[in-house]
């Protein structure tokens, strides 16, 4: 009898084991389909000014916009990860150094890739956040491509991308930005301005950075990652609605909340606000603390 119960167990979990398998077969297949795709949008350019003014607020944005925090300091590329189960995740190398971008990359190379998240030749570039840049105004867009196309060559050759299960999963369950050329709007023109006087009309332009993790509606969910901790809700409804602007730059300076706890900048990163300027962090905190 007990012999009869163990291969029944066993057959089930041989069926089990088939179906799973067969469903990450179908899953890792899709995924590569999707990553492999090509796809052909509009050539468009813009006109580059590398003034001082321009650099210097394009050094700012790609810090406040967490370029740093992946393509690294001198913006030469890193690899993010390289996990059995996640895979391997690599930010490219945005110099023209050895291992960096082809030496006749081109503005409009530059708006593909930040207009529509594909490279030069349309293919879909893996956790470029283009579905934030591509939001981005024409003065911050043109202050962009002018600081890194003056960028010092860095000789940096970096490994391929491999995606893990864990990444092909949470892909295909739409838990994870990795494609971010299937969340634009590829129809949209380029944002011409933006109020730049302190207030909720900024702040609303720049929490665009926000809404990768915390969610478009900004009241968090889910981790973002198996081991990482539910995201929190930055709305006027969540915790962080009962802060002070001032307890809420703070926090955003130090990444030690009101109530004493050192967020880890893998988590938050609060070194990428703590570059903000003063008014870009009051107008963040007088937007989110409007959403209801």
């Amino acid at each position: 009898m007990l012999r009869k119960i163990l291969i029944w167990v066993g057959s089930i979990l041989g069926v089990l084991l088939v179906v799973a398998l067969g469903s990450y077969f179908f899953i890792a297949h899709n995924i590569t389909n999707r990553t492999e795709k090509p796809y052909s949008f509009p050539t468009e350019t813009l006109a580059i000014t590398a003034d001082s003014t321009t650099l210097k607020r394009g050094n700012h944005l790609v810090v406040i916009k967490g370029c740093v925090d992946c393509h690294g300091a001198n913006m030469a590329g890193k690899v993010m990860m390289d996990d059995a189960p996640l895979g391997r995740l690599v930010a490219t190398n945005l110099t023209k150094g050895k291992g960096g971008l082809p030496a006749d990359y081109s503005t409009s190379d530059w708006l593909m890739a930040m207009r529509h998240g594909v490279d030069r030749n349309g293919r879909p570039l893996l956790l470029m956040p283009a579905h934030e840049t591509t939001l981005l105004t024409q003065p911050d867009l043109t202050a962009i491509i002018a600081y890194c196309q003056q960028l010092a060559p860095v000789d940096n050759v970096l490994p391929e991308n491999k995606l893990g299960p864990v990444v092909n999963i949470m892909t295909y369950l739409d838990k994870m930005p990795l494609l971010s050329v299937e969340k634009i709007d590829h129809t949209h023109s380029v944002v011409a301005s933006v109020d730049t006087a302190e207030g909720v009309a900024l702040g609303k332009y720049l929490a665009i950075s926000c809404s990768g993790c915390h969610r478009p509606n900004f009241k968090g969910g889910d981790p973002l990652a198996p081991g990482l901790p539910p995201v929190p809700n930055i709305t006027s409804t969540g915790n962080v609605g009962k802060w002070s602007q001032e307890q809420f730059i703070q926090t955003l300076r130090t990444g030690k909340t009101p109530n004493g706890h050192q967020m880890s900048p893998d988590d938050m990163p609060w070194k990428m606000t703590a570059e903000y300027e003063q008014k870009e962090l009051a107008s963040l905190y007088q937007f989110l603390h409007s959403v209801k």
